[in-house]
């Protein structure tokens, strides 16, 4: 797995907003540059930064711009009022000609080898496939991309897709003709072709146990943008009892409580440890683990992995033993 923490091309830079437009109904396009100009980092698609917001408040946001786009990055917002916080800062905050700063570019979901693909997308969880999509029509490789929304306002960068793709792109607005078919999507994707899939909880429960029926074999790449629910965020917060945690690299040796995370214990000694979502879905706080037994809680390490893994999220996930260490 890939991470902040391990991630060579990932820096932290202040970013000019140099533009904002419209690209769907609440739906708000950001463009960063450099104030001065110049070249950004490189990235591929699949790839994330993390804005830190006037407020504080630090988000993460897939890269829709073209990787060939070298001097600007650009990431697409949707509003959504009963969220967080930072989209409706995002939409509210007039930011065009103010500096945010930026960190990236992450990518925890890139394109694999495969034959070819099908893309999957549910409302804004189109935009780390609009690269893809990109990527793949400049490689010449076959490819298919649904995108569903609840109307044809919502269709985030349908005019795009369909000039790029043509009728290998599929826009379903549900007032129109109701949910993507995804198991028909399915069945007719050969087996060697990857599928990728980025939008609701609903959308992507379903997607994972169509393919766990029909094909378990088949490549599946999921991209989560909010936590599953809120029982299963209920129970990554129950706690598992009190426990001691050692951050090697600080010399420190603290104790988390049953009734609090390691990142907010960790956060009063180490106020500048990455994170985001505190729910354990986006991995921004990911840390390696050099001793201990880490309790898994997150939905980022696949369970296939969780006994192999040395490195843990700190937001959600606990400890199987009495002490924990760190590399903080």
């Amino acid at each position: 797995m890939s991470s902040d923490l391990a991630s060579p091309g990932a820096t932290t830079e202040r970013l000019l907003v140099r533009q904002a437009r419209w690209v769907a109904r609440d739906v708000v396009e950001l463009r960063l540059t450099r104030a001065a100009g110049g070249a950004l980092p490189a990235w591929e698609p699949g790839a994330h930064i993390k804005l830190t917001l006037p407020s504080g408040l630090r988000r993460a946001y897939s890269l829709c711009g073209d990787v060939a786009d070298t001097e600007a990055w650009t990431v697409a917002v949707h509003r959504a009022p009963e969220g967080r916080g930072g989209s409706r800062e995002i939409h509210e905050t007039a930011l065009v000609g103010r500096e945010l700063e930026v960190r990236g570019p992450v990518n925890r979901f890139p394109l694999v080898p495969a034959e070819g693909y099908l893309l999957l997308a549910g409302g804004i969880g189109v935009t780390p496939l609009l690269p893809m999509a990109r990527e793949l029509t400049a490689r010449g490789l076959p490819w298919r991309l649904v995108l569903g929304a609840r109307d044809r306002t919502r269709l985030v960068y349908a005019e795009e897709l369909v000039a790029l793709g043509g009728g290998r792109v599929l826009l379903v607005p549900q007032d129109e003709a109701g949910l993507p078919h995804l198991a028909a999507e399915l069945a007719a994707a050969p087996p060697t072709h990857a599928v990728y899939a980025c939008g609701p909880q609903p959308m992507l429960d379903a997607v994972t146990a169509l393919c766990r029926t029909a094909d378990p074999a088949r490549a599946l790449h999921l991209e989560r943008f909010t936590a599953t629910d809120d029982a299963h965020t209920d129970r990554l917060r129950s706690s598992g009892g009190e426990f001691e945690v050692v951050l090697t690299r600080s010399g420190l040796r603290l104790t988390v409580p049953a009734d609090r995370s390691v990142l907010d214990v960790v956060r009063e000694k180490l106020p500048d440890v990455p994170y985001s979502c505190e729910e354990g879905y986006c991995g921004s706080c990911e840390t390696p683990v050099t001793a201990g037994l880490p309790d898994h809680r997150d939905t980022v390490i696949d369970p296939s992995e969780r006994p192999g893994a040395t490195t843990m999220m700190i937001c959600v996930s606990r400890c199987g033993s009495p002490v924990l260490e760190l590399d903080l």
